[in-house]
């Protein structure tokens, strides 16, 4: 698919695994991407290698394996910054990465200073049963 027919959606999930793939040597199985106002996540199924994975069976492996992931999404995430600032046209302004080793799910948040709580559902939820975002709260 070329750049010129994708999605944004798509172009920055193509981008997002090109990135994992250079910066760990390990293609991801696959990328979701969401955007809910000035909030972009991408979720890297699949993104831990087979050592990453043996490596997460033990709580201090874990813990080291989720520092290793923040420390080098910190320290490399710059090309991915400009790529995803070049296909939405904003710039990006803070940027995380967490993982979470049962799944081996790589999720990086791109946000504008809001906080971000993160669900990792065990199964994906039909859309004709999702009934979209609403704001909710003291207005």
């Amino acid at each position: 698919m070329d750049e010129s027919s994708s999605t944004m959606a798509q172009q920055i999930a193509q981008a997002a695994i090109a990135f994992e793939q250079q910066r760990t040597g390990h293609v991801p199985r696959s990328a979701t991407v969401v955007l809910s106002d000035d909030t972009l996540v991408i979720t890297l199924h699949g993104a831990l290698s087979p050592a990453e994975n043996a490596l997460a069976k033990t709580p201090e492996g874990i813990a080291q394996l989720q520092e290793f992931h923040r420390q080098l999404f910190a320290n490399a995430s710059g090309w991915l910054r400009q790529e995803i600032e070049r296909i939405a046209g904003v710039q990006v302004r803070e940027a995380t990465a967490e993982v979470e080793p049962a799944a081996g799910t790589v999720v990086k948040v791109f946000t504008s200073g809001t906080v971000v709580q993160m669900f990792l559902l065990a199964d994906s939820v039909g859309m004709e049963t999702w009934s979209g975002s609403h704001p909710v709260g003291g207005g």
